[in-house]
């Protein structure tokens, strides 16, 4: 990723992005400091959260981490408190922590892995922004990492894609809510070679069978993932808000 290349769309932002330390996470928010924010790295283990922020100052990024599990209602209220004591605010939200516990069919699934899907996927996302919001500055932005088995949640994923459906309304609600000073939009990735989705895309087989469902024949990157988050995080999206952004090379997106 060059520079050069890069707008300065948010100079003087200041980014939280929850599960940041790889993948996707991590991808978009390098793009957000390469773009001039000021970042916030959080993931569940100090060791990766402080390997992330050194690749990112490594690159010139104002790079701040701190640890959060977001099921972990402490955790949550550090990373609020902690962001707002260094910066005073916070402009850029991405609500990115996810999990997949199982690929058992929904009805086979246990109670004890259903709560997880729920708390991780949704829950831990609203509690978050319950503590953000007082400290959410005029003309912020929210933005929800959902996913296309959103739109047709099937297979190993289904109980999972059925939590990114959710995500899908909890944009819409949002943004009703808390607009107009707060934008509220997300990102729906196609499937990207990343270690969270290592059980799918490291298989041969069922890689080519997903670049060929595409219209551009191939797997997504956290490149493309990033550059669309930060469109939503940015003044150029400014009259966008409850709407889901499918990065998905063409897959069918229809609920």
């Amino acid at each position: 990723m060059e520079k050069t290349k890069i707008p300065r769309r948010l100079e003087g932002k200041v980014a939280i992005v929850t599960a940041s330390t790889q993948g996707i996470g991590f991808g978009i928010i390098e793009r957000f400091g390469l773009e001039g924010a000021s970042v916030v790295v959080s993931s569940r283990k100090q060791a990766n959260v402080d390997e992330a922020v050194e690749k990112l100052k490594s690159k010139g990024i104002d790079a701040y981490g701190i640890v959060c599990h977001v099921s972990n209602a402490q955790h949550r209220r550090n990373l609020v408190e902690k962001t707002v004591q260094k910066y005073g605010k916070i402009d850029i939200v991405v609500c990115n922590a996810a999990a997949n516990p199982s690929t058992d069919p929904i009805l086979s699934t246990k109670e004890g892995v259903l709560d997880k899907l729920w708390e991780i996927n949704v829950k831990s996302s609203i509690l978050l922004l319950q503590d953000m919001a007082p400290h959410l500055e005029k003309g912020s932005s929210v933005i929800f990492i959902t996913s296309i088995a959103g739109f047709q949640p099937q297979g190993s994923m289904a109980m999972y894609g059925v939590t990114k459906t959710a995500l899908l309304g909890l944009v819409k609600a949002l943004a009703a809510e808390m607009g107009p000073d707060t934008r509220v939009n997300a990102v729906a990735p196609g499937f990207v070679p990343t270690h969270f989705a290592s059980f799918i895309t490291g298989n041969s087989e069922v890689r080519e069978s997903i670049e060929e469902k595409t219209l551009l024949n191939r797997l997504g990157t956290t490149g493309d993932m990033a550059g669309a988050a930060a469109f939503l995080a940015s003044d150029d999206s400014s009259y966008i808000t409850g709407e889901t952004l499918v990065v998905a090379g063409g897959m069918p997106s229809r609920l």
